[in-house]
């Protein structure tokens, strides 16, 4: 007896526990996508290009991610980590399979921005240098690096809260025109930031709003500053670059491995300009000391999360919208899907969790996406072995970039972003599809080089809701199925046959306060005039119906017969509810204002595929209960309700007439 109440009790306790189980394990793999694909991972197939392609992308992860710490003024070597960290976490929470994340082009220029305006340059002096500081690093790099990681603190602490409050669902205001402007337009700030690498001049950093202008006035007005060597050298490494780059485009599908520039590049510069001294030779501005290792975590400063908060909003929503619309395109790509809430959480954790390890904000990255993509990626399996070879960087390679020109430097991030300047051919397609895209385009160009990215991406939003509101009101929102009048032949044995005209209405568009007044107009229009050209037809057949009924009446029912009959319903209309996604209180008022005015104008009004919230609401909202049923599960099943009522109405018509 003992074991058997044992064995019963594990049964119950088995039945108990497999749901909660089953839900554990596709709660899993839900929020860690590691474990649908790397589960399914064929070594055989998808090794060897993984493996090419992670080599590929290091080189660009190495390059970039030293440009981009540069360009969110803070040490270079911080590029590095933001290379590494944020690649691993999206690769073990991100879904989309070629999406590369790391240090990017928008998040550092935010960044740049709370950097230089809490530790602003001319504080180094003041600044006591410190070698016993973590890294080597003097207090003043810590302290900027110190801004930049709270940036990425708190701009990853919203993505993870917009995730939720399941926000994704909103990403549809990201247009493609706002996300093609907004990134057009933070690349043109991104290469004006890096012109006085560029030039070799000294330009003091400018945020104000219509800096681009002030920065160019500056250059022109000190034009005699400009380092010819430093110019040279500039225009050399962009030229070397375009034209590999673009030979191994076009030759990719001839040779197996494209030849990786950015490292030749990188290495040939540095050792030029450690043989002949470009430092002290020409005063050209070079890497410097790049530390060795990685130190150990810390947490970000926590006592600036107030003074950061618009820099933070700017890299948690121009970064998750950047980064989504390349997820989504590979997905386009590779025939696979992305959850939008997913990625916010994500770039959330990569953000969060890569700020105690002393990293800048990060995101996806164009340039090193669409490199994925021509290499021949399979999996994210490509960002985990990159980031082997940075980590190999980090400890032994990395200071032998000491001498690498900062000029250099400036040319691999305008190349990289080529990507996003080619976008202007966007422009082209907008004015030949709609107009007020490519007004949209235009103006959230402007509003992103005048001001800033994340200002940019608002303005965009504001300008597509705006639009939206504009057009929807006067959209179609009726469709007459069929144009030709259903007729109902019903003979009877007094009048013949009798028709009955019913028309069948499609509601198009979803039913909310914005286009409800048009609903009702067009709709009542419809009515009105099918009641206008029905009306002869009704009034010939109810003077036909009088003398009848005078006929056959003897003297004492004369004045009984000749009043007016019942009024008949002069038409039918069905309106087809399966295209209404979703309706608000407007939209059922007016429902219920249509089919009182229907009635009162002697139409009958049927409506089919309704949705039992929508039932709701309008018995609800009109009081409809006790009137005769007008809803119905399909528009065939509401035809047949008004035939069956044809039917009654000439029985009793005739009864009627019997008695008489």
């Amino acid at each position: 007896m003992t074991g058997a109440k044992r064995k019963k009790k594990s049964v119950l306790w088995s039945k108990v526990k497999a749901p909660h189980c089953e839900g554990f394990k596709q709660w899993c793999r839900r929020r860690l996508p590691i474990l649908e694909w790397a589960l399914h991972y064929n070594l055989k197939e998808n090794l060897l290009p993984d493996t090419v392609s992670g080599i590929m992308l290091a080189v660009q992860q190495v390059t970039q991610g030293l440009a981009f710490a540069v360009l969110s003024s803070v040490h270079p070597v911080f590029g590095l980590y933001g290379s590494f960290f944020p690649a691993i976490i999206y690769a073990i929470f991100g879904m989309g399979r070629h999406v590369v994340t790391g240090t990017c082009a928008l998040t550092s220029l935010i960044s740049a921005n709370a950097v230089e305006r809490l530790v602003p340059s001319s504080s180094q002096n003041l600044t006591k240098q410190s070698n016993t500081s973590i890294l080597g690093l003097s207090d003043f790099e810590m302290e900027r690096i110190g801004i930049a990681a709270s940036v990425s603190f708190l701009g990853g602490v919203i993505q993870v809260a917009m995730f939720a409050l399941q926000l994704g669902s909103a990403t549809f205001l990201f247009t493609e025109p706002v996300i093609s402007a907004m990134t057009t337009g933070a690349a043109t700030n991104v290469v004006t930031s890096q012109v006085k690498y560029l030039l070799g001049m000294k330009i003091p950093y400018i945020s104000r709003p219509l800096g681009l202008f002030y920065i160019y006035t500056y250059v022109f007005e000190n034009i005699k500053s400009v380092r010819l060597e430093a110019l040279l050298l500039s225009l050399l490494s962009i030229v070397v670059l375009v034209v590999v780059k673009e030979l191994n485009e076009q030759f990719k599908r001839k040779i197996k491995a494209v030849l990786p520039v950015d490292l030749v590049l990188v290495i040939a510069a540095s050792f030029a300009c450690y043989y002949t001294d470009m430092e002290n030779t020409y005063g050209l501005d070079v890497l410097g000391h790049i530390p060795k290792g990685i130190p150990l975590p810390r947490p970000p400063s926590m006592n600036v999360l107030s003074a950061v908060i618009k820099e933070a909003f700017g890299v948690a929503l121009v970064g998750y919208a950047a980064s989504l619309a390349l997820a989504q395109e590979s997905a386009k790509k590779f025939k696979y899907s992305v959850d939008d809430n997913q990625e916010f959480l994500a770039h959330g954790l990569s953000n969060v969790v890569s700020s105690f390890f002393f990293c800048i904000p990060s995101a996806a990255a164009m340039g090193r996406t669409t490199g994925l993509y021509s290499t021949g990626a399979k999996t994210q399996v490509a960002c985990l072995i990159s980031c082997i070879f940075v980590l190999t960087v980090i400890y032994a390679i990395g200071p032998l970039l000491y001498w690498l020109p900062m000029c250099v430097l400036a040319s691999i991030i305008v190349v990289g972003l080529k990507g996003m300047l080619i976008q202007f051919r966007d422009l082209k397609k907008y004015w030949n599809v709609d107009k007020i895209d490519w007004g949209i385009w235009v103006s959230t160009y402007i509003f992103t080089i005048c001001f800033a990215a994340n200002v940019g991406l608002l303005f965009g939003v504001v300008c597509t809701i705006a639009m939206v509101i504009g057009r929807f009101p006067r959209a179609k929102t009726l469709n007459i199925k069929n144009m030709n009048e259903m007729e109902f032949k019903m003979k009877t044995e007094m009048d013949g046959e009798t028709r009955q005209q019913v028309k069948i209405i499609s509601i198009n568009n979803p039913l909310v306060f914005l286009n409800a007044k048009k609903f009702h107009a067009d709709l009542m229009n419809i009515i009105q005039k099918e009641h206008a050209s029905n009306q002869p037809f009704d009034d010939t057949n109810k003077c036909e119906q009088n003398s009848l009924l005078n006929s056959l009446s003897n003297g004492n029912c004369i004045e009984e017969a000749s009043q007016p009959c019942p009024e008949e319903r002069a038409c039918s209309v069905v309106l087809d509810c399966s295209g209404l996604a979703f309706f608000d209180s407007s939209g059922v008022s007016v429902l219920v204002e249509v089919y009182r005015d229907c009635q009162s104008r002697s139409v009958d009004v049927s409506l089919a595929h309704c949705t039992a919230s929508l039932v709701k609401a309008m018995q609800y909202f009109g009081n409809l209960d006790s009137e005769e049923p007008i809803f119905f599960k399909s528009v065939s099943a509401a035809i047949s309700d008004i035939h069956s009522n044809k039917v009654r109405q000439n029985l009793s018509k005739l009864s009627e007439q019997s008695e008489v």
